[in-house]
C-alpha cells in the first residue's frame, strides 16, 4: 500500500491593498452613514444637548428643567427667572460659545423660558 498525499484545494485571495489612501477614517464613514440613514437631525439634537451642559455648567444645569433643540432653535426651560433674566442679556455670547463648542453653526436662536 502506498499512501498518496493530496493537496487541498485552495481558494486564491486577492491581496489586500494596505496603502494608506484605500482606507476610510472613522469620521468619515460615521458622516457617511449619518447622512444616507437621515440620522442627522437626531444626532444634532443630542450634540446641542451635551454642548448645553458643558458649555453652561452645573451651576445653570441645576435649575434647567427642560432643553429642546428643533430647527436651529434652543429651547431651554429654567427654574429660577433670575437666572433666566441673566441669561438673556447674554443670549448672543450663549449661541457664539454653543456654536464654537460644536464646530459648526447650528444653533441660530435661543428662547429661554
Amino acid at each position: 500500500m502506498t499512501s498518496v498525499l493530496l493537496k487541498p484545494k485552495t481558494k486564491k485571495t486577492a491581496m489586500r491593498n494596505n496603502k494608506k489612501e484605500a482606507f476610510v477614517s472613522m469620521s468619515d464613514a460615521l458622516k457617511d452613514f449619518k447622512s444616507q440613514n437621515k440620522l442627522v437631525k437626531g444626532f444634532e439634537k443630542v450634540d446641542v444637548d451635551t454642548a448645553w451642559k458643558e458649555v453652561m455648567g452645573p451651576g445653570v444645569m441645576s435649575y434647567t428643567t427642560n432643553v429642546r433643540f428643533l430647527n436651529g432653535t434652543l429651547t431651554v426651560n429654567l427654574s429660577s427667572s433670575v437666572l433666566r433674566e441673566e441669561l438673556l442679556y447674554g443670549r448672543t455670547k450663549i449661541i457664539a460659545n454653543l456654536n464654537v463648542y460644536l464646530k459648526k453653526e447650528v444653533v441660530i436662536t435661543l428662547v429661554l423660558r
